[in-house]
């Protein structure tokens, strides 16, 4: 009797015990690899679990980047919260570590979870203040702009590649990656798919075969995908035919650039091709007496009957009509004036802005931010530094023991090129490191700012900067009945959620208002000027 009640009380007294689990994630295997951080926050996440009195249930780590949903171990986590709901406290180090998208916090939202940011000193529960919710909920909104940047960072480096001549993606079809003498990266001629594809356009350039023939004889020919051996589809035949690579010249990001490449077919044999794909596909374009006109909204809108394109012709030489191409037979739509759709734009893009005072509340909610997220760059800048002083002290080392005759040439060529392919990626990240850590306050204020004065930039703006503008804060636009519909592109739609207004209510005091209250936050060292008020959009 006395052993089942001692069960009993250990079993209650367990219920009682406060659990948690923890989150650790680094964003590539490469650091997992150089034992950059995982380690550090598992130590910090049980130290803060025994500080505190929790039991740690569980321990999630993810070695991957963040910035799309789907990370195993964090759904793991997820099902198992969701499966032991008296476990509701994550342990975390910060915010970019446990979601960089908004999908994985509305996840989190939604478990109605306790969760510690540990090195930023914050708990976040139910019972927080709105104050403390909605600055972390922009800490979130800037985690995701932070690791777009990031992402931007590496288009640079790509786009540098192209300036230079060379091609900055994958081989495509036709062609190998192969390294000159220089080390440098670069494609070459595929022995076996380059004939093939030169004579794809020449066939095609006849005017006497469709895409599909042409690719039953290319897939004749022996042309497949390199990895799966899967046979080619007709898009894929399209893509190669349209591709202005193979004339030695290439196009990246809409800028046409000299190839250092070998050509595969001349630039006459090319454009034979283009005129006869823009023949087959009746392309039309509205045109003016001053040549193709450049509307404002083509291709940004669909139509809610059948989901087809809405276009734009010029009626009456001047009045601009925008109506459904009907591809998928005739649609019921009738045709709407350019200035009924700038108008809807406009109602849509009002919603879009918040005051000076809380605008300035959220900067200087970045600029806290901004603390930690230098710091941490810091860190990776001197772990990165040392380890350059590290490869050169082995290149120092190798050169010296080949000249002693302690090591062979072969040796030494293949390490030192090892070593400095290394000096190389660490010279790159420490690049990366500095400038992601000043965009982060700097694209931050800049999104803010765009945000704020949409609604002013749009209707100031002329037909190409209109579409812009459109294109970088909407999407899903649907015209239907004379109504325009659009959403909100991340991460303009949690702002349009956050600062709408209430909808009325009927209950009189009892009603609560939305407040923030209580503000709070250090000023930090490292405060950088705004930019100014009428900057233009983020480029």
């Amino acid at each position: 009797m006395a052993t089942a009640r001692s069960k009993t009380r250990a079993k209650r007294e367990d219920m009682q015990t406060p659990k948690a689990v923890i989150y650790a994630r680094v964003s590539s295997r490469e650091q997992e690899r150089e034992g950059f951080s995982i380690p550090a926050q598992l130590k910090l996440l049980r130290e803060h679990a025994v500080a505190n009195g929790f039991v740690v249930a569980g321990e999630y780590v993810d070695v991957e980047t963040a910035k799309q949903s789907g990370r195993t171990s964090f759904n793991e986590m997820i099902r198992f919260l969701r499966k032991r709901k008296v476990i509701n406290t994550v342990l975390v180090e910060k915010t970019d570590r446990l979601y960089r998208n908004l999908k994985d916090w509305v996840t989190i939202d939604e478990l109605d979870a306790e969760i510690h940011l540990v090195k930023e000193g914050v708990v976040l529960s139910r019972e927080s203040r709105s104050s403390e919710k909605f600055m972390h909920g922009i800490k979130v909104l800037m985690a995701k702009n932070y690791i777009d940047n990031l992402s931007e960072e590496v288009r640079k480096g790509m786009l540098e590649k192209a300036e230079q001549g060379l091609w900055p993606s994958a081989a495509p079809f036709g062609y190998r990656n192969g390294v000159e003498p220089d080390g440098k990266k670069v494609i070459v001629v595929d022995p076996d798919q380059g004939p093939t594809i030169a004579r794809m356009f020449e066939w095609y350039a006849t005017g006497n075969y469709s895409l599909k023939e042409i690719g039953a004889m290319a897939r004749g020919a022996g042309l497949v995908y390199r990895k799966s051996g899967r046979s080619v589809p007709v898009s894929t035949v399209h893509k190669i035919l349209r591709s202005r690579l193979y004339t030695g010249d290439f196009e990246w990001l809409g800028k046409i650039y000299k190839g250092s490449h070998q050509a595969l077919v001349s630039l006459d044999l090319w454009q034979c091709a283009q005129d006869i794909l823009d023949g087959r596909n009746n392309v039309r374009h509205a045109k003016t007496g001053g040549g193709v006109k450049d509307f404002a909204f083509t291709g940004l809108i669909s139509c809610g009957h059948c989901g087809c394109a809405l276009t734009a012709e010029i009626k009456k030489g001047k009045y601009i009509y925008y109506h459904c191409t009907g591809y998928h037979g005739k649609c019921p739509e009738r045709f709407v004036r350019e200035e009924v759709l700038e108008e809807q734009f406009a109602t849509i893009l009002s919603r879009l802005r918040f005051d000076e005072d809380v605008y300035d509340l959220i900067v200087k909610a970045l600029r806290d931010g901004y603390s930690v997220e230098k710091r941490d760059h810091d860190e990776a800048v001197a772990r990165l530094r040392a380890e350059i002083d590290r490869l050169r002290n082995r290149l120092e080392g190798v050169y010296i023991d080949k000249l002693d005759g302690a090591v062979s040439d072969d040796f030494y060529r293949r390490m030192s090129i090892q070593w400095r392919d290394e000096i190389d990626r660490c010279q790159r990240d420490m690049t990366r490191h500095l400038d992601a850590s000043s965009a982060y306050m700097d694209e931050g204020v800049a999104l803010l700012t765009l945000a704020r004065k949409a609604h002013r930039l749009f209707e100031s703006q002329a037909s190409v900067e209109k579409r812009r503008l459109v294109n970088f804060v909407l999407s899903n636009c649907i015209w239907q009945h004379g109504e325009l519909r659009a959403e909100y592109r991340q991460p303009f739609d949690m702002l349009v959620e956050m600062f709408s207004p209430p909808p009325p209510s009927n209950e009189g005091d009892g009603a609560e208002i939305p407040q923030i209250e209580n503000w709070s936050g250090r000023e930090d060292s490292n405060l950088r000027p705004l930019p100014p008020e009428d900057s233009a959009l983020p480029g």
